[in-house]
This record gives structure tokens, sequence and C-alpha cells, in this order.
């Protein structure tokens, strides 16, 4: 759960439709209208990304006229189903999938099974990918294949499909290299 004080504005006369903002918003919560880009307020998470990358300026972080809370009860979803999701992705239920919110797996699981079919659907219904964005993707894009969802990044690259972990090394590149221990340490965390 997220608690979101603040919302991302555009300055119509500072926009020079460049599309960074459109690009790196994590709940796509920005578009273009013309060529101007524009907020959808439900889904903004106010990550403040679209505010750092804007080369004019023209972004700006105001305080919501009402607190939004964004998040998923995993209590409204199947406890059984969210356990097997999570271990399919080799994810314990309560293990903190985003740093910066303090999202359990299980929340994201729930997200997932309630019919959240991207990383931007789970960033607007979570908050996750809201601070660094650097360590939740790969657990969430787990998560989406663990649960049989195929992705397909945007055309404007907001996210590579690119899951890196432990659980995605290959069997070949753990015969190729012995001296890391890969085998051992897959072993060691399935157990």
């Amino acid at each position: 759960m997220k608690l979101v004080n603040f919302l991302s504005q555009i300055d119509e006369a500072g926009c020079t439709g460049c599309r960074k903002c459109e690009a790196i918003c994590p709940s796509a919560a920005i578009s273009m209208a013309g060529s101007k880009a524009q907020v959808d307020e439900k889904r903004c998470v106010a990550c403040t990304k679209c505010w750092n990358i804007c080369p004019e300026e023209a972004v700006i972080m105001v305080p919501r006229k009402e607190e939004m809370m964004v998040g998923v009860e995993p209590e409204e979803v199947n406890q059984e189903e969210i356990e097997s999701l999570c271990r399919k992705a080799h994810l314990y239920p309560d293990q903190f999938i985003c740093a910066c919110t303090l999202t359990p797996a299980k929340e994201v699981a729930a997200a997932i099974i309630k019919g959240a079919k991207s990383p931007e659907e789970i960033a607007a219904a979570t908050g996750v990918r809201s601070g660094c964005a650097m360590y939740c993707m790969a657990p969430v894009l787990r998560l989406f294949k663990a649960h049989g969802v195929s992705l397909h990044p945007p055309e404007n690259h907001r996210w590579y499909n690119v899951p890196l972990s432990l659980w995605d090394i290959s069997e070949e590149i753990i015969q190729k290299y012995p001296n890391y221990y890969l085998r051992e340490d897959k072993k060691e965390l399935y157990e």
C-alpha cells in the first residue's frame, strides 16, 4: 500500500511534446493529447520520474486535493493461489519485492490474479516501481511469467522484458561457469 499525496501536472506552454515523460512513467499515467502531454490523475503515483526527465521543466508536482491510497488487498484473493503463484516465481509471499514502497510479493500476485496484465497496471494498482524502479521489475516480471502472462514491452520502452535472477540462468551457463557455484546456489535457495 502506498499513500499518494502529490500529482504530476503539465505546463502546456512549456511542453514541447518530446514524450520523455510518457516513456518513463511507470504507471502509464502520462499520454499525449495532440502534441502535449497530459496526466491521468487516477493513475499518477507521484514517482517524480516525469518531473526529473523533462528537459523543459514543464512538469510540476502539486499536492493532491485528496490523498489517494494505492494497493491491493491480498486477503481478497484465494490465499492458496497467491502462495502457488509466488512459489512458481521463486518468491516468498511476504517477501518485499519493492523496497521503496515495501510492497510484498503477495500484493503483486493478488493484483495479477485479479487481472493486471502489465507492469504499468501493477504500478498503478500497487505503487510498485514508483521509487527507484530498479529492483522490483525482475520479481514483477517473474510473477507475470509464473502466471502464464506473455508480456511485450511498450514501443517507447518503459521497461525491458529481461527478468534477470538466479532462476533465469540457463543450464548451459551453469555448466560453462562451474566456479561460480550457480547450481549450488540455486539448490540452496530452493530448499
